[in-house]
């Protein structure tokens, strides 16, 4: 990896730190910044001490979006060659929501544009109380082409197109409130309890979170009744796993262990 991206290991844990090691410059996404994404996600995604990854950032923001510089010094590329830019971050998204352990986005300071299309293509996003999020791309013409696959999915079309047209940014709060965000933390306590929310996701079965995660965005394309006949072919497998087969003995045994004091 270039340095732009700083990974570890929390073996004890079962979770993968991946963070945004860029805070002189907002850890705003150039090219090389997503390479070495790509290639902690990939590590985490193959490192079989690996539950669960928390996506963070150094600094005082997670990520201002994408690097202008390097915007700017794409703007006399030919259509095609915009095109396939454009596509390297939307192949990490891609990458992100086919990965089958569980992302959660550690928000802190300012998330705008990409930066939240980021934190949105995360399984999970946890804020800081004092957090930002926005996508104020229309400020200068641009359009959130690549975040808004995603903020639609999260938030619904209105409230979608109401934050990329407006480009205003919203708190912590407000985004729990619209759906972009699953919990609010206090800055103070931040790096902590977004930590500690990752590691209890770590201990969930590992095969149910992979089922879970490609059951819930394999919906996305398909109509009703396909997604039912889906569900059942999942749930047959989820069925199939050890894992399931241990959990359900286990609680029955507890629950026939209560009923005998309870007499």
């Amino acid at each position: 990896m270039s340095g732009r991206v700083r990974y570890e290991v929390r073996a004890e844990d079962a979770v993968a730190l991946v963070t945004l090691a860029r805070p002189e410059k907002r850890n705003a996404l150039d090219p090389d910044t997503i390479a070495d994404l790509e290639e902690a996600l990939a590590a985490a995604e193959a490192d079989e001490r690996v539950a669960a990854i928390l996506l963070a950032a150094e600094g005082r923001d997670f990520c201002a979006g994408a690097d202008l510089a390097h915007i700017e010094a794409t703007l006399d590329m030919s259509r095609g060659e915009l095109e396939e830019d454009a596509l390297v971050m939307g192949r990490l998204f891609l990458h992100m929501r086919r990965l089958p352990k569980a992302i959660v986005a550690a928000v802190q300071g300012n998330a705008l544009a990409g930066g939240a299309g980021l934190a949105t293509a995360c399984d999970v996003v946890v804020a800081a109380d004092d957090a930002n999020f926005g996508y104020p791309e229309i400020h200068i013409g641009f359009v959130p082409a690549m975040v808004m696959t995603m903020l639609v999915r999260a938030v619904g079309e209105k409230r979608a197109f109401a934050l990329v047209a407006s480009g205003q940014r919203i708190g912590a709060r407000e985004a729990l409130e619209q759906g972009l965000v699953h919990a609010v933390f206090s800055r103070h306590t931040f790096a902590d309890d977004s930590l500690a929310f990752t590691v209890d996701l770590a201990t969930r079965s590992r095969t149910s979170m992979a089922l879970t995660k490609r059951l819930l965005y394999d919906l996305d394309e398909l109509t009703f009744a396909e997604g039912i006949e889906r569900g059942a072919q999942v749930n047959a497998e989820a069925r199939s796993t050890e894992d399931c087969r241990a959990g359900v003995r286990a609680f029955l045994a507890r629950r026939g262990a209560a009923a005998s004091e309870a007499q």
